[in-house]
């Protein structure tokens, strides 16, 4: 009789618990496929079109966290967890987990102001605590760039907001900066000449505000002059370039000699 009670009993224990515990694993499988799918259609929505790429980006990582945080809770309670006890202890974790986690939470805050602040956006290049690249993402914690020779690095937002940003996308239009050496025996005037004009015939270069080409610095072995052209900040890459090879080409054509460093030795007997 003993045992035929122990055995209703394991029945009953097991038939409430498999229940149960078939259902924990439906609410696992539907919750990662919906979080899966509300995560890609706010990258993809056209719905969402107006919001801005950087918080867009910083959303589909909040929301994922949120929503994992909701199903480990949802999963629990399915098993029988007292909600208030897995709350309770979720606190308690999460105190801990605080006070472990300050970096992390430094980096959450730094998320946090830079989308409010905006120094940079998806796709703005940059340079940053010494990197430099296009922004790629800009999740909860950390800042992704891809380099210009196709590598992802990875920063935590809180070293990103205490850091000096160069944003070289945010104007319209940049200035191109390159100084060139010419012999001192070289008329000044002719090198200021082959070089505007090298400038002038670009057709990216803008009129306005005027190029800028004046002797800059007597070197050690060459004067040096200095080039400042305007253009729009797409075709900064283009026009620095280009007046490179234009005026080493100008300087050949015009017999302007760049010299090699050189050195003056006096010997007295």
């Amino acid at each position: 009789m003993n045992f035929d009670k122990i055995l209703d009993f394991l029945w009953s224990f097991a038939t409430s618990w498999g229940i149960k515990l078939l259902g924990a694993i439906i609410i696992l499988i539907a919750g990662l496929k919906l979080i899966s799918a509300l995560a890609k259609w706010i990258k993809t929505s056209p719905k969402l079109n107006k919001i801005d790429g950087s918080l867009r980006s910083f959303l589909v990582s909040f929301s994922r966290i949120v929503l994992y945080v909701i199903l480990v809770i949802t999963i629990a309670t399915t098993l029988g967890v007292p909600a208030t006890s897995f709350i309770t202890i979720l606190a308690s974790c999460g105190v801990a987990i605080g006070l472990a986690l300050q970096g992390s939470l430094s980096n959450f805050a730094g998320g946090l102001m830079i989308l409010f602040f905006k120094p940079f956006k998806v796709g703005d290049f940059i340079e940053a605590s010494g990197k430099t690249g296009v922004v790629e993402e800009i999740s909860v914690v950390y800042t992704v760039l891809l380099t210009l020779d196709n590598k992802r690095i990875t920063l935590p937002n809180g070293a990103l907001t205490n850091s000096v940003i160069e944003n070289y996308s945010s104007e319209e239009l940049r200035r191109v900066d390159i100084d060139f050496n010419a012999a001192y025996s070289c008329d000044v005037e002719k090198v200021k000449k082959v070089i505007t004009e090298v400038v002038e015939a670009h057709p990216l270069a803008l009129k306005k505000p005027e190029p800028f080409v004046r002797l800059s610095k007597h070197a050690d072995s060459a004067l040096t002059y200095t080039v400042r052209v305007w253009c729009n900040n797409a075709d900064y890459w283009t026009v620095y370039f280009d007046v490179l090879e234009g005026v080493k080409a100008a300087f050949d054509k015009n017999e302007i000699s760049i010299p090699y460093p050189q050195i003056d030795v006096h010997m007295n007997k």
